[in-house]
């Protein structure tokens, strides 16, 4: 691993965890508009890209609601707006058989303000239609995935209360305690977004319970740091956060900060999803763009929400003192 040459030694974890937010968010607002260029559309398969799209409007979605101000968010926001009137897009975001579903509801709860109506409402019908609101053929991770973007959709459905899903979950079941080399962690992370809608909301967990899955999310952060698994880390640290933790303050989310920190490049992403994977910036654009995409969006995500949750708590704590 290389470190970036621009970051002092010295500099906290905190101020490593702001560079990060301000780096990653200077690279989308950079690059986001390629998923809607004609090299895009030509060069990157469907599904990846339509997937891409959604991962964006997430990413929108929450960064709205900490940091609604921000210049690059108008110009992101703006390229989900396009990619999602253009002509093709309806046809795309159902190309793959399997994902045609839950691609659909997330469009239509991530869609923003603005963009076809008609789409969203045909999207949901259909789901309705075809039973893809109901818990029937579905595991408790994909039943609290489903329940969380029909309501944030604002569609009504038949999937049981968060806390219920919860306990049939992976992190929920036993098992989530054995070897963590074994745990999934996009649905051990996933689950806990869900929960907390990526830490705007109380888990609805016991105490006992949200003890236990932090203790469970601080081991497989030490696991990933400890393989340089940079996307999974940033999960990770995200996810501890969501469980009431200061990843500041935790020396396994720590590690981890200064780890995606140490790597990060000057042009501001994350160079793949490992060390195993990382790819130089001076590789072509396109090959670049691909293995970085997805951490550097999940960076941001991470960031903006921990740097605006601990910044809201440190002001609560002087309106109080």
């Amino acid at each position: 691993m290389k470190a970036n040459p621009e970051r002092p030694a010295t500099i906290s974890v905190a101020g490593r965890l702001d560079a990060i937010t301000a780096g990653v968010l200077r690279w989308i607002g950079a690059n986001a508009a390629f998923l809607d260029s004609a090299s895009a559309r030509a060069e990157l398969p469907v599904t990846p890209r339509v997937k891409a799209v959604l991962q964006l409007g997430l990413l929108c979605h929450h960064w709205a609601r900490v940091r609604p101000g921000d210049d690059d968010l108008g110009a992101v926001v703006a390229t989900v707006h396009r990619m999602c009137r253009h002509p093709d897009f309806p046809r795309e975001l159902a190309a793959h058989p399997r994902l045609a579903q839950p691609f659909g509801l997330m469009y239509a709860a991530l869609a923003p303000a603005g963009v076809d109506d008609d789409l969203r409402v045909s999207t949901l019908a259909r789901l309705a239609a075809g039973g893809f609101l109901s818990p029937r053929g579905k595991t408790a991770y994909y039943c609290l995935a489903t329940r969380y973007y029909a309501d944030l959709a604002g569609v009504e459905h038949d999937i049981g209360p968060y806390p219920e899903l919860y306990k049939s979950s992976p992190l929920g079941r036993e098992e989530a305690e054995q070897e963590v080399a074994g745990l999934d962690v996009c649905k051990i992370t996933h689950t806990v977004f869900y929960l907390s809608d990526f830490g705007f909301r109380a888990t609805g967990l016991t105490d006992p319970e949200q003890d236990r899955a932090l203790r469970i999310v601080r081991d497989l952060t030490d696991y990933c740091v400890q393989h340089y698994r940079w996307d999974f880390a940033a999960k990770l640290i995200l996810a501890q956060y969501c469980l009431g933790g200061d990843p500041v303050r935790t020396p396994s989310a720590r590690a981890g900060i200064c780890q995606i920190a140490g790597v990060q490049v000057a042009g501001g992403a994350i160079p793949g999803r490992s060390l195993a994977e990382q790819v130089p910036e001076s590789a072509v654009p396109l090959e670049f763009f691909r293995k970085s995409y997805q951490t550097t969006i999940t960076t941001a995500l991470m960031s903006l929400i921990v740097s605006a949750g601990r910044a809201a708590a440190h002001q609560s704590q002087r309106d109080c003192g």
